[in-house]
């Protein structure tokens, strides 16, 4: 279905799923995963696994990291199918979600609502038995979180949301943690900080980019409702926060070297980025030049670099 046809539909109503007998199986098998948001849940696995080795001082039991990635997987992957249940009146409107499995009718709406409850309540029970139930809890508080504090109640309601929304991805750190020890400890709560102050300023440039499809649903997404140059200002503010909490592990007694040179590096790398797009902003600089996806691009390097040095470093103390 092209994107004009989706455009024209109105807000709110849904597309009709084709008949069965006319969705092949592969494709379908593609559209469930498809609702699990893959590419999602890798970064949320980058945080979780190498948490794991800095919670054991080492190597962790292998079959511990394999039942908490399959837990994290089924959690997040019911969480993001749940969200596209809820949004698929604004999926079918916007350009960069024209395509997911609800809009297509590849999924239909109770197929996805019964397939993303089944997938929480599984990996909840998988968690309390295979893992442990603190994991377990927090692997459903995350999920509840997702669904409903932050696409039911704050995504279309203020510009904060993907602030306070973002809780729901910090929660992977502390289940990493609490996998391997069956506590809590201030470790975890500074990286499960470091990933609250990473989101806004991760997600705000590619709400730069595509901030006329927020607004054509009426989502008010920053963005959406500040000038590029209040943005910026506020990407810097946060960036310039998470830079400074990541370093706290060290002087904890937490890390060592490595980690210290990898988040500092790291850092003022994304800190010189930062910059760039608050002195283009302030330039009034607009469209491609902006260059807003330079640092969305690099916020996904920069988490995959400070936790695998959060795995690394334990052998290297």
């Amino acid at each position: 279905m092209c994107v004009t046809a989706v455009e024209s539909r109105p807000a709110g109503v849904a597309l009709t799923p084709s008949p069965v007998g006319q969705r092949p199986f592969g494709a379908r098998i593609k559209a469930f995963v498809a609702l699990t948001k893959p590419r999602i849940i890798e970064l949320l696995l980058i945080t979780t696994v190498p948490v794991m080795f800095l919670a054991a001082q080492g190597v962790p039991d292998l079959w511990l990291v394999v039942t908490t990635t399959i837990g994290g997987y089924l959690s997040a992957g019911g969480a993001n199918a749940l969200n596209m249940y809820i949004d698929r009146d604004i999926d079918a409107l916007m350009d960069r979600t024209s395509q997911r499995p609800l809009v297509t009718g590849m999924v239909s709406p109770r197929e996805c609502l019964v397939f993303g409850i089944a997938l929480g309540v599984i990996s909840t029970v998988w968690f309390g038995l295979l893992v442990n139930w603190l994991s377990a809890a927090l692997s459903l508080g995350a999920l509840l979180f997702y669904v409903v504090v932050y696409t039911m109640l704050l995504k279309r309601r203020t510009s904060q949301n993907i602030v306070w929304g973002g809780i729901a991805g910090c929660m992977p750190v502390l289940i990493g943690w609490s996998a391997v020890t069956n506590s809590m400890s201030w470790a975890a709560v500074i990286l499960f900080a470091v990933i609250f102050f990473w989101t806004p300023p991760h997600y705000w440039p590619l709400s730069m980019k595509v901030k006329e499809d927020y607004a054509r649903v009426g989502v008010p997404m920053l963005p959406v409702v500040a000038s590029n140059r209040v943005v910026a200002r506020q990407i810097v503010v946060y960036s310039w926060v998470m830079v400074g909490v990541s370093l706290l592990l060290t002087p904890l007694g937490y890390t060592g070297w490595f980690y210290t040179a990898v988040a500092l590096l790291a850092g003022g790398f994304w800190l010189w980025e930062a910059h760039g797009l608050q002195n283009r902003a302030r330039a009034g600089v607009t469209g491609g030049k902006l260059k807003e996806m330079r640092l969305f691009h690099w916020s996904i390097t920069y988490v995959s670099l400070l936790f695998v040095a959060i795995a690394v470093d334990p052998f290297l103390r």
